[in-house]
């Protein structure tokens, strides 16, 4: 449908349909799922280096590390809206093409930082490839969503979301795996041939989908960029330099105020990149809200859990790796049931019980401590991933819903910057905790197994209360017409 209170901003009345369900393979499926499973698994296994990349010869500091993870998820965040709208203007395929691309020159260029010996060279291959996954990920998405039929579409969504689930499963035991027996560049060396393979795969099952052309947004797509980046460099500032600090005040008030600019000029643009009108939907903004809460609670513990695993119980990094599968079955087994529940209970009970689940499994990984069993840690793990595995396909619809197939692109960045938004700042808000109890060296400034153990329970119960909220909100928010099915567009 168009945005609210706005006719259709642009093209032809003859716009051509798109295709049926038939029109989604199973080969384009698997496709699609392989480069969401490579893009989603490295962001996993970056986390199960950081012990091997503190005691590397890169010796980076404890912010450095921060901005290892982050400046992956600043430059994705920012660019995600902007890609997914230049995957419908330009064409999925040529922008998956180009994400692959520069995902893999990334990551080679992360890899050229140990010969170099520099962090900073290290950062920027993270931040390029985070450009090449803002492009991979609505690009994957809105394939799925314009080649399956209304009635497949939550399926083909829930496949997505599986994929995002044996990403992590992946990344964990590949990192693992890495960190224990070879040298943490070949984790980025890996990724050019994989990206090469996919991209021959892309070439050989993606079909030339309709473009829908649209007038450049240059301006929006500036304004709209810099805002979301000085935000995010905020939230990614916070733990190290202080909350009250000039340099994290500074980011979000140029955030603030860029953003507020953008609002201003999109409400009256002729071809807006985003109608700020859209979020006058409450079925968004609360899809939008659960979906940022999920990944605030994952990427919380994602931070926390490798660290917790080899300096609290003493794990090898493979060890650790393996250990952490738990995490993943639930997103990698619970999507299909979720689909079944929301066809017959609508999204909100769904969404929202997914969500209590998330806060529940932070609340019960913030008992463990050095002399837990690891089963019983291992329920816990279980929990969280079934709570994401539950609430992720019916969160990810609702926001797909509330757009016509033609913005499938805007659609699918404006669910994946969600996503990314909650996942810096649930890194910010562990990272803060962390750092106010052990002191800016954290773990390697010398603090002991307990002591660490206690940060990460603090931590993780302060992140759970907003999950917890979240979950009211979004049941509440979700409230309506029916959830089942998909929204029928013009």
């Amino acid at each position: 449908m168009p945005a609210p209170g706005r006719s259709a901003p642009h093209g032809p009345a003859t716009a051509p349909p798109p295709p049926g369900p038939a029109a989604l393979r199973r080969p384009t499926l698997l496709t699609m799922c392989a480069c969401v499973l490579v893009a989603q698994g490295m962001v996993a296994a970056i986390n199960l280096l950081l012990p091997r990349l503190a005691a590397s010869a890169l010796h980076p500091s404890a912010t450095g590390l921060l901005w290892t993870v982050d400046a992956y998820v600043l430059v994705f965040a920012g660019l995600l809206i902007p890609a997914g709208a230049c995957g419908d203007r330009y064409g999925r395929r040529p922008a998956l093409l180009t994400g692959l691309a520069l995902f893999a020159g990334g990551a080679c260029l992360s890899a050229a930082a140990g010969p170099l010996g520099s962090v900073a060279v290290l950062v920027a291959g993270r931040a390029v490839s985070g450009a090449g996954a803002a492009l991979i990920m609505p690009a994957t998405m809105s394939v799925l969503t314009e080649l399956a039929g209304p009635g497949h579409r939550v399926k083909a969504l829930a496949s997505w979301t599986l994929a995002i689930g044996l990403g992590g499963l992946v990344g964990n035991l590949g990192g693992g795996l890495v960190a224990q027996y070879l040298p943490w560049e070949a984790l980025f060396w890996a990724m050019a041939p994989l990206a090469a393979v996919l991209a021959a795969a892309v070439l050989r099952t993606v079909p030339r989908l309709p473009r829908h052309p649209a007038a450049p947004d240059p301006l929006g797509s500036v304004l709209l960029t810099a805002g979301t980046g000085a935000l995010l460099y905020g939230i990614v500032e916070g733990p190290s330099r202080g909350w009250a600090s000039a340099h994290v005040l500074g980011g979000f008030a140029a955030g603030a105020a860029l953003l507020a600019g953008f609002t201003r000029y999109a409400l009256t643009a002729r071809h807006p990149l985003v109608d700020p009108r859209l979020f006058a939907s409450r079925r968004l903004r609360a899809a939008a809200l659960g979906t940022a809460a999920s990944f605030f609670g994952l990427f919380a513990l994602f931070f926390v859990n490798a660290q917790f695993l080899q300096y609290v119980k003493g794990y090898s990094p493979a060890r650790t790796g393996f250990a952490i599968v738990p995490l993943t079955v639930g997103m990698a087994l619970v999507p299909r049931l979720a689909v079944r529940l929301q066809a017959r209970h609508g999204v909100r009970f769904v969404a929202g019980g997914g969500l209590a689940l998330i806060g529940a499994g932070l609340l019960g990984m913030s008992t463990a401590g050095p002399a837990t069993p690891y089963p019983l840690y291992a329920v816990w793990l279980l929990v969280l991933s079934a709570g994401l595995g539950l609430c992720a396909p019916g969160l990810t619809h609702a926001v797909m819903s509330e757009l016509p197939p033609r913005q499938a692109g805007l659609g699918a960045g404006l669910n994946t910057a969600a996503r990314e938004f909650g996942a810096a700042l649930g890194v910010a808000v562990v990272g803060t905790v962390l750092t106010a109890r052990l002191g800016p060296g954290g773990v390697h400034g010398g603090s002991g197994a307990a002591e660490f153990a206690a940060a990460t329970a603090v931590g993780l119960r302060v992140v759970a209360v907003p999950v917890l909220l979240a979950a009211v909100a979004v049941t509440l928010g979700l409230r309506g017409r029916a959830d089942g099915g998909a929204r029928k567009n013009p």
